[in-house]
């Protein structure tokens, strides 16, 4: 049996957890530097407030509609969705992570449990000990589980937050009740495919002849139908696998359109990939800078541009990948143009330890020393040491005008009580 764990409206949930006083108010959370919203309490979304939309152009309307704003606390999020993930991993030693507010969990040996009883004792624990409402969908399967997760969701009033698919029947009745395009794993191209098919339904979809799924969407849409059928072919995936890539991105807190900022901020994103990449034991091959423009200012000249970068080696160095980002960011940076975002991502990924050498090119085995005693100064002192390239003192500030106290990471946030 698998169970998908989803905590509700995680972020408005996460500032109401420690304001109770909005529990009854509508709550929006803004992303980063305060650009759009990312997550709205069910109040919020009745009120009609889009997910993504802009900030300035919704101020007004929320303070017509008397919503409460909220800048990102990722800080608190964190922290909270660790507390709400260690809470799970006590009723099963079986769990994947699936994001910061989702884990799937598995319940092997545990054929005597009425599982409506126990994913209410899951849901009655997790709102007990950290305040965070979460719904439950269990199943058989992993997909099946997500279905189930749905409905408990979108049916809360007559569910109760905990929705459990065991039988045939219920698993039918389920599959009939969910749009094929609501569908976990039924990605955009297969969509069109599907609905050239007249497939309307999860159901009708079990009922495509095996040949076809395989043929149209490959091993793993056919592994989708067999888990939709109540076959079990989606197994846990194992969260220490490492990442494809690894992306360090930001929108400035200002304009910026002198080539030393851009340089130096491209220097600190790089530095970020490279701590990541030795933080999983990984060296990249390949490195992607990108610049952009401020795409809302339509009276401003736009510029948006990348460059792929191949390395003679692969590499896990702050030194070697921010040389190569700098050197990137150069070539493609235009003058006069404002810009209002920039990144660097690292691809091609390896496992450090069985990275292919060069006979004629190779780096300064010095690197690797360096690299560690810049990682173990900064994980005992905070971030110290920075490569010369980067501002030693600037840190990264987001434009943050509506943020709330980080009560369980920083003491000075911590909660009085009186």
């Amino acid at each position: 049996m698998f169970a998908l764990v989803d905590c509700n409206n995680f972020y408005a949930s996460c500032e109401r957890a420690f304001q109770p006083q909005f529990n009854n108010v509508p709550v929006a959370i803004l992303s980063n530097n305060d650009g759009c919203f990312i997550s709205r309490s069910d109040e919020a979304k009745k009120l009609g407030l889009p997910m993504a939309a802009p900030a300035f152009k919704y101020r007004k309307f929320c303070e017509e509609n008397g919503i409460k704003v909220f800048s990102s606390n990722y800080p608190l999020y964190g922290d909270m969705s660790t507390r709400v993930m260690n809470i799970l991993n006590t009723f099963t030693p079986d769990m994947e992570v699936y994001s910061i507010d989702e884990a799937f969990l598995k319940f092997e040996g545990f054929d005597s449990y009425d599982f409506d009883v126990y994913g209410r004792q899951i849901q009655h624990t997790v709102q007990k000990c950290t305040g965070i409402p979460i719904s439950i969908g269990l199943a058989p399967t992993k997909a099946l589980a997500k279905v189930a997760n749905k409905i408990a969701k979108k049916l809360r009033s007559k569910t109760g937050g905990v929705f459990v698919i065991q039988s045939n029947e219920s698993r039918v009745k389920a599959l009939k009740w969910s749009k094929i395009e609501t569908v976990w794993g039924v990605g955009h191209g297969n969509l069109k495919r599907l609905q050239s098919k007249k497939i309307k339904t999860a159901f009708d979809f079990t009922q495509l002849s095996d040949d076809w799924v395989r043929k149209q969407m490959a091993v793993i849409g056919l592994r989708l139908k067999k888990d939709l059928e109540g076959i079990p072919t989606l197994d846990l995936d194992d969260d220490t696998r490492d990442r494809k890539a690894i992306a360090t991105t930001r929108s400035f807190e200002y304009t910026y359109s002198d080539i030393e900022n851009i340089r130096e901020r491209i220097s600190t994103f790089a530095s970020s990939c490279a701590e990541k990449l030795r933080s999983q034991n990984s060296s990249c091959n390949h490195i992607v800078v990108f610049l952009r423009s401020n795409r809302h200012k339509k009276d401003e000249p736009q510029h948006g541009v990348s460059k792929i970068v191949t390395l003679p080696y692969a590499t896990d160095s702050s030194l070697t990948i921010s040389n190569h980002a700098v050197e990137a960011v150069s070539t493609i940076y235009r003058p006069g143009i404002k810009y209002k975002r920039a990144g660097v991502v690292v691809s091609g990924l390896v496992p450090t330890d069985q990275r292919q050498l060069d006979l004629f090119l190779t780096e300064n085995p010095k690197h690797h020393s360096i690299m560690k005693v810049m990682d173990s100064v900064n994980d005992k002192y905070g971030y110290k040491v920075k490569i010369a390239n980067q501002d030693l003192k600037r840190t990264w500030k987001m434009r943050q005008e509506h943020l709330s106290p980080r009560y369980t990471t920083d003491i000075n946030d911590i909660i009085t009580v009186k």
